[in-house]
């Protein structure tokens, strides 16, 4: 078997929930029984300051467990963007939320930009699920995990009050996905 090992960065501010975005991709990625290590840093403040999340799948061994080279970038706030897109492979896959981030500065790369806390307010009547919608996206662009074993790993995770919301959201994430595989062909 061929060596596997993708190294992702979920980043934006805090209170959006990346924190959690990743823990739940690190799930998703046991489920699946791939290896995994997550880390997490976010500024003094609770809300408003920088936020990250770090997860690293592999069919091998971890060396380190932090990402340092990022396969994939998520960024919700131009501010993430600006700090962490330099760090970003010259062939990754950058997703950006265009509602905050106006600016994308890469020379290579792919570029996916959707507007995911809009979506989340217009279609879900709340940004409270943009963590789960933009994940969704970023599963199904990368298919670093299962569309199931994130299902799984949300349903097993999340508070039951919120359940309706994050499968709606999550529906909203991979139909946005698949449309923009589609569109790469």
């Amino acid at each position: 078997m061929e060596s596997y090992k993708k190294e992702i960065r979920l980043s934006g501010s805090g209170g959006q929930g990346l924190i959690t975005a990743g823990i739940l991709l690190a799930k998703a990625a046991v489920i699946d029984g791939i290896n995994v290590t997550q880390t997490q840093s976010y500024g003094p403040e609770s809300r408003g300051g920088a936020s990250r999340a770090d997860v690293i799948v592999s069919n091998d061994e971890f060396d380190f467990p932090e990402a340092t080279k990022f396969d994939v970038l998520l960024s919700l706030t131009q501010e993430a963007c600006d700090k962490y897109v330099p760090n970003l492979r010259p062939d990754g896959i950058i997703i950006v939320d265009n509602t905050f981030v106006k600016n994308v500065t890469i020379l290579e790369g792919t570029i996916y930009e959707h507007s995911f806390t809009t979506i989340a307010t217009e279609k879900l009547g709340s940004a409270l699920s943009t963590n789960i919608l933009s994940l969704a996206f970023l599963v199904k662009i990368t298919g670093v995990v299962s569309v199931a074993a994130l299902k799984r790993a949300v349903k097993e995770s999340m508070k039951p009050a919120f359940a309706v919301m994050n499968d709606k959201a999550m529906k909203i994430g991979f139909d946005l996905g698949e449309k923009a595989l589609k569109k790469a062909k």
